[in-house]
C-alpha cells in the first residue's frame, strides 16, 4: 500500500541546510497497524508528512497504491488526502466555532454530500465513539478525551483506507489515552490501516509493528 524507497528530506533555512531524513526505506501493507517511534528531532514528523502527502521527498521515491507520487501536483496530493487518509492530531484541530456534529460533518461538506445524508453519517460516527449525547457541545465544552474522539469520528467521515495518527494521546490523561488507543485497535481489527506516530514506547506497543527512527534514519523494525 505504501512503499518509501531511500527517501531524504532537506530543509533550507536561510544559509543553513538541514537534512531531516537521510535515506529512509519503509513498506506498509494494507491492514497493518504500524507505530513509528522516535524522540523529538528524530525525523518522525517529517516522515509522517511525507506518508500523509502533506510534503514530498527531496530525493528517493514514494509509492502510494503502486503509483509513484513524487511529481504529483498539489491538487493530486490533496485528492489522496481527502479520499484515502484520515488524520488525527495531538491538538485535535477542531474548529472552536462549530459544535461536535458540525465538526464531523465538515469533510462531508467538502465532498458535496447533501445535508440530510451528512448529518445521518456524522451522527452514526459519533454514536460509534460514544458521543451521541454531546452533539451540540463546542470543543471548549468537551474534555480532551472527548475532543479526540470527535477528531477520530471526523477522520472516519470520508471512510479512509488509512488513519494517520500523530501523537493522538499526547494531550490526554492515561484513561482517555487508553480509550483512544482501544478505538484505533478496533478500527484496525475491522481492516483500517493505522499508522501511529509517537515518542512513547508504551503507546507504540499498541501497534503490531514498531519502527524506530532516530537522526533521520530507521534504526530498527520489530513485530510486537
Amino acid at each position: 500500500m505504501i512503499k518509501i524507497v531511500d527517501v531524504t528530506k532537506t530543509y533550507n533555512t536561510g544559509k543553513v541546510k538541514f537534512q531531516a531524513l537521510k535515506g529512509v526505506s519503509l513498506d506498509i501493507e494494507k491492514g497493518e497497524f504500524v507505530a513509528i517511534i522516535g524522540p523529538s528531532g528524530s525525523g518522525k514528523s517529517t516522515l509522517m508528512n511525507i506518508i500523509g502527502c502533506l510534503d514530498l521527498p527531496t530525493t528517493g521515491k514514494y509509492y502510494f497504491e503502486d503509483k509513484e507520487i513524487n511529481n504529483y501536483r498539489e491538487n493530486q496530493l490533496a485528492d489522496i488526502r481527502n479520499k484515502k487518509i484520515g488524520f488525527i492530531f495531538q491538538k485535535f484541530n477542531l474548529l472552536s466555532n462549530l459544535n461536535t456534529l458540525e465538526n464531523v460533518e465538515l469533510p462531508l461538506i467538502y465532498r458535496g454530500m447533501d445535508e440530510k445524508q451528512r448529518k445521518e453519517k456524522a451522527l452514526k460516527l459519533l454514536q460509534n465513539v460514544g458521543l451521541s449525547n454531546h452533539l451540540n457541545h463546542t470543543p471548549s465544552e468537551l474534555s480532551g478525551g472527548q475532543q479526540q474522539r470527535v477528531a477520530i469520528a471526523r477522520a472516519l467521515a470520508g471512510e479512509p483506507q488509512i488513519i494517520l495518527a500523530d501523537e493522538p494521546t499526547g494531550n490526554l490523561d492515561t484513561k482517555s489515552g487508553k480509550e483512544v488507543l482501544s478505538i484505533l485497535k478496533e478500527l484496525n481489527r475491522k481492516g483500517t490501516t493505522i499508522i501511529l506516530i509517537t515518542h512513547d514506547m508504551e503507546v507504540a506497543e499498541s501497534a503490531k509493528r514498531i519502527v524506530t527512527i532516530r537522526d533521520g534514519l530507521i534504526l530498527e523494525e520489530r513485530v510486537v
